[in-house]
């Protein structure tokens, strides 16, 4: 097996499990140990990601629209 087909294995093994481990996070009920949510927000565009992973909750907001607040 040549370098370049293990590379093109490796790189769809990974798109693979992300793919499972995404549709299996949107899916699960709220109450799991690991879920996936999205809500879009129309008022600025944006769109929160919220994942939770046991007792570790992560959150993301993305937004089409650029921050006016200067810091």
């Amino acid at each position: 097996m040549s370098v370049r087909q293990a590379v093109g294995r490796a790189l769809a093994a990974v798109l693979l499990s992300c793919t499972a481990f995404a549709s299996v996070g949107l899916t699960a009920p709220a109450e799991s140990l690991f879920t996936i949510s999205i809500h879009p927000v129309l008022i600025n565009l944006s769109v929160d990601i919220d994942v939770k992973v046991g007792a570790m909750h992560f959150h993301k907001r993305w937004s089409a629209l650029p921050d006016t607040s200067k810091t």
